[in-house]
């Protein structure tokens, strides 16, 4: 059959059937919401579609950026495949396939998906990195595999999810969690503490795409003579006296009557004096601390510190990395 009467055929039928469901852009088949995420299909994934009993008509490739086969249209109706199934979109490409074909019988199969966008977790956690999913897996794995959290965390977990990079499930909200949806944009935050109580809704199906976040707390920077000189965090308000504590204590050679805050708002600066000896014996005037506050503990023997310190230039508490590490889930 020339190619010529194959395009007639073609379009006699699209007119003879009123040209219902060959409209781009409106699938006929919704999403397949109930099917796991790794048998749909994502971008990045390469389709082969065998028609039995030829090979003129066969097909293999990939989705283009609408998420249809790409370059399929050539030999029939334009067939929508993100996030649906083989079988889906095979019963999809018989139909198109039905007008110049009789009963045609169509499999297809995914037969590589390495090409899948890449899921990003990043922040307070003790290895930020990136995996290649290639079955399911849930937040609490992969923060396993991140190697757990840091102190640095602030008490709540955000996953960005593209919806052109992943198939959402349109499931919302529930318990240990808010979604929020926007321009496409599905976001999630999570609990931290509704993740360690062990609430399923607080772990969900991480899919190829998402950008997790594990949010940090902002520092307090203890210095001077204590125990161990280090940022301290907390997800809620903290005292002085918590804040060096957290820090080791006071070492042997510190004066607990010389302390000072440092404390910037904006471009105003502000100094305060605190007496931890004193706070101790009379548990009162313990100062509630605000986020980069910096505490610096006098040496004996030695005066207090006049001016505020300087980070170091360049300096990065959780170091640099070029690109995050990449692991593969199978």
């Amino acid at each position: 059959m020339s190619q010529k009467l194959v395009s007639f055929c073609f379009l006699f039928c699209i007119i003879l059937n009123g040209g219902e469901n060959y409209v781009r852009g409106q699938p006929s088949q919704p999403i397949s919401a109930g099917a796991p995420q790794d048998e749909l299909v994502h971008f990045g994934d390469v389709i082969d579609v065998d028609v039995v009993g030829g090979f003129e008509f066969d097909w293999r490739g990939t989705l283009n950026s609408e998420g249809f086969l790409g370059g399929f249209d050539a030999y029939g109706d334009p067939v929508y495949a993100l996030c649906r199934s083989e079988k889906q979109i095979a019963d999809e490409v018989a139909r198109a396939y039905s007008k110049i074909l009789r009963s045609p019988r169509v499999e297809v199969r995914i037969i590589d998906r390495s090409n899948r966008a890449l899921v990003r977790l990043d922040g307070a956690v003790k290895t930020p990195s990136r995996f290649r999913l290639r079955r399911k897996a849930e937040l609490r794995e992969l923060l396993v595999l991140a190697g757990g959290l840091t102190d640095a965390a602030s008490g709540g977990i955000v996953i960005f999810r593209p919806a052109n990079l992943s198939c959402r499930r349109p499931d919302g909200a529930s318990d240990g969690k808010s979604a929020s949806q926007d321009n496409g944009l599905q976001t999630l935050n999570i609990k931290i503490s509704d993740l360690l109580s062990g609430k399923s809704d607080a772990s969900p199906e991480v899919l190829s795409g998402d950008i997790i976040t594990v949010t940090r707390s902002s520092p307090i920077y203890v210095i001077g003579a204590v125990n161990n000189p280090r940022p301290v965090y907390s997800p809620s308000e903290i005292t002085l006296s918590r804040a060096v504590a957290m820090a080791g204590g006071l070492a042997k050679q510190a004066d607990g009557g010389k302390v000072t805050i440092f404390r910037r708002a904006g471009n105003d600066s502000t100094v305060i004096n605190a007496d931890l000896d004193k706070i101790k014996i009379t548990k009162t005037g313990d100062e509630i601390l605000r986020p980069f506050d910096i505490i610096d503990v006098a040496a004996k023997g030695g005066g207090k510190r006049k001016y505020s310190p300087v980070a170091a230039p360049g300096s990065n508490i959780d170091g640099f990395r070029a690109e995050l590490p990449l692991r593969v889930v199978d």
